[in-house]
């Protein structure tokens, strides 16, 4: 069986993911997390005079996470680990309730890259968050997790389809809207319902940011559970070994040489480009803010850029056993093998040697184990937000990754103890020394 620690990080990790199924779940998560820590959350109409200690911001789907260590002068330089909380998935339309030949069913939106054929014939909840009036008229929000088997896209049979097999494409627009009740659509059915399931009149329903998500919890596989199989690896193991990493940095006995920081994104399975998104300028205005609130000057947060570093962790791909010429025939990483180094000279992610080797550092330095990844030649090269990061800080930035199989499935797998290691890597990045 695999070593306790690894096993203790993992079962943490899938209790995160189960009551996360939304980037805003991640969000208020991370969040109860790092005030149980000591952390304090600052809004940005608050006066942040003076604010030292562990500091975080959210805004929606994005959480920017700080700790300043007691004496830290202002232009000391920050230690981020970059990751985002949103996943591919099937989110639902603004009038959602359609119907056909005596079936109720929802209409949604395809978000991100989805393989589509991992949403059949599953048992499909409804999470995200609602806008609702408020007592004074001011908006409120309030988040929405329904962890029923409500919905489903059935697949056709194969007696009515018989190339299903060979590789035929859905259907994007016709084929995806999911059943959950007989009759014809009645109008604002799914509101009442997702309302009632929150305790709120649907009257006072003003906006909606919902989605679909598998309700089958996260759990092991393997002959000795050596690995983890769940919804939305891609990215809340980052996101999970990134929130360890800040409060283990802040709590414990060796005060960082650094200011850690914590930047959960949304959006990045959409190229990033929204307010929460790493192509806007949230983490930019946080930061330069927070130095400035204790006392630094112009100077000081440039000297505090110079000195930074970040570390973009998002998934990786893990060598394919039915696919291997998918992949470059010198780099092909393993679960359980420690997280990769992604390297694309054409900066589709933003490594270089010197990334590369603060990385490598760590990872000796906390006993785990790394891997390096490059793609086949012959495949396009994902990318994350470690160039946007690069880009817009003009910051030395290392992509990483744990390795794993079905990549942005309804389901996917990672070795049991690669999100340890990658959180062992991240402290010791954080704390320096």
């Amino acid at each position: 069986m695999t070593p306790a620690p690894h096993r203790s990080h993992t079962d943490d990790l899938l209790s995160f993911i189960a009551a996360s199924p939304s980037p805003y779940h991640v969000v208020a998560g991370a969040a109860q997390r790092l005030e149980k820590a000591g952390f304090r959350e600052l809004r940005g109409t608050d006066d942040w005079t003076g604010a030292t200690g562990g500091c975080f911001v959210s805004r929606a789907g994005a959480l920017i996470a700080w700790y300043v260590p007691e004496g830290a002068p202002a232009h000391t330089p920050f230690r981020i680990v970059g990751t985002h909380t949103d996943s591919p998935n099937l989110r639902i339309k603004p009038a959602p309730d359609t119907g056909t030949s005596g079936w109720r069913q929802i209409g949604v939106e395809i978000y991100g890259g989805v393989p589509l054929n991992t949403w059949l014939d599953r048992d499909l909840g409804i999470s995200g968050r609602l806008a609702l009036r408020g007592p004074d008229g001011a908006p409120r929000s309030r988040l929405v997790q329904i962890d029923e088997p409500l919905l489903r896209v059935p697949q056709l049979a194969i007696h009515l389809d018989r190339t299903v097999n060979e590789g035929v494409v859905l259907d994007r627009q016709r084929h995806i809207a999911p059943i959950w009740a007989l009759g014809d659509p009645r109008e604002g059915e799914l509101l009442r319902r997702v309302a009632s399931d929150a305790g709120e009149d649907p009257a006072d329903v003003l906006g909606w940011d919902l989605m679909l998500h598998d309700v089958q919890p996260p759990g092991y596989l393997g002959v000795d559970q050596e690995f983890v199989v769940a919804p939305r690896l891609d990215n809340q193991v980052s996101v999970h070994a990134g929130v360890t990493a800040l409060v283990d940095a802040a709590t414990g006995a060796t005060q960082p040489s650094f200011v850690p920081v914590l930047a959960a994104f949304d959006h990045e399975e959409v190229g990033s480009g929204s307010e929460t998104g790493a192509q806007s300028p949230l983490l930019e205005r946080i930061l330069s803010r927070s130095v400035s609130a204790r006392g630094g000057s112009d100077e000081d947060w440039s000297r505090a850029l110079a000195g930074a570093f970040c570390v973009s962790a998002d998934m990786a791909h893990a060598v394919h056993p039915n696919y291997a010429e998918r992949h470059d025939p010198d780099h092909r990483p393993l679960p359980n093998g420690g997280p990769t180094v992604k390297v694309n000279v054409n900066q589709r992610y933003a490594t270089d040697s010197t990334g590369i080797a603060v990385f490598t550092a760590a990872a000796e330095r906390s006993g785990a184990p790394w891997q390096p990844f490059v793609s086949n030649n012959a495949m396009p090269c994902g990318t994350s937000i470690g160039p946007l990061t690069a880009a817009r800080l003009g910051v030395t930035t290392v992509d990483v990754g744990v390795p794993g199989l079905s990549m942005h499935s309804a389901r996917e797998l990672c070795g049991v103890r690669d999100p340890g290691y990658l959180a062992a890597i991240l402290t010791t990045i954080m704390v320096g020394g």
